[in-house]
């Protein structure tokens, strides 16, 4: 197909019982603002949160985060009270940018240390392959995620795990 689809998925990756990094992209500019759309909001100023409920979509630059509820922290001493601290995201968490797609029960990203964690039956996507874990750590910086298989054993749905997997579909180079 597309002379982007057949660039290699994975640039550095480790495999270990349970572990899997892989590089997915060129990094991420997380100083754009963040528009978040939703159903309902409420603010609750006391606790400096904003939680935001019902088909919410928040958009980065090429970043989308996609969830049934999010919770939005403010910085409690910052000069500019609507300064974003932290994001918390809860059901069916999808995240997308141009090259790839994460999916997990639970997401967090952190806006200080530039990083995203999904949990829960969490799906990293990137063209035809795809890796399976129970956790995803993504460095928007540097574009370098992690996926860290159950150390229980078991997954929800009771299937049996405790390790990551990884389907990496070769490049074809002569599609078009």
């Amino acid at each position: 197909m597309m002379a982007a689809r057949s660039i290699a998925l994975v640039v550095v990756f480790l495999l270990t019982p349970g572990l899997a990094w892989a590089q997915v992209g060129t990094g991420y500019d997380t100083s754009l603002p963040i528009e978040i759309t939703a159903d309902s909001l409420e603010v609750q100023q006391e606790e400096q949160l904003a939680v935001f409920t019902g088909n919410v979509d928040a958009v980065q630059g090429e970043l989308n985060l996609r969830a049934d509820r999010l919770v939005v922290h403010y910085r409690t001493n910052a000069a500019d009270s609507n300064a974003i601290r932290l994001i918390e995201a809860f059901g069916n968490v999808f995240l997308s940018s141009p090259s790839e797609i994460a999916q997990g029960a639970k997401g967090l990203y952190n806006l200080d240390t530039d990083t995203v964690e999904l949990t829960g039956d969490v799906v990293l996507t990137r063209g035809e392959s795809v890796i399976h874990g129970d956790l995803l750590v993504m460095d928007l910086a540097t574009g370098k995620s992690r996926v860290t298989g159950n150390v229980a054993g078991t997954q929800a749905g009771g299937r049996s795990s405790g390790r990551v997997k990884a389907l990496f579909v070769p490049s074809n180079d002569d599609a078009e």
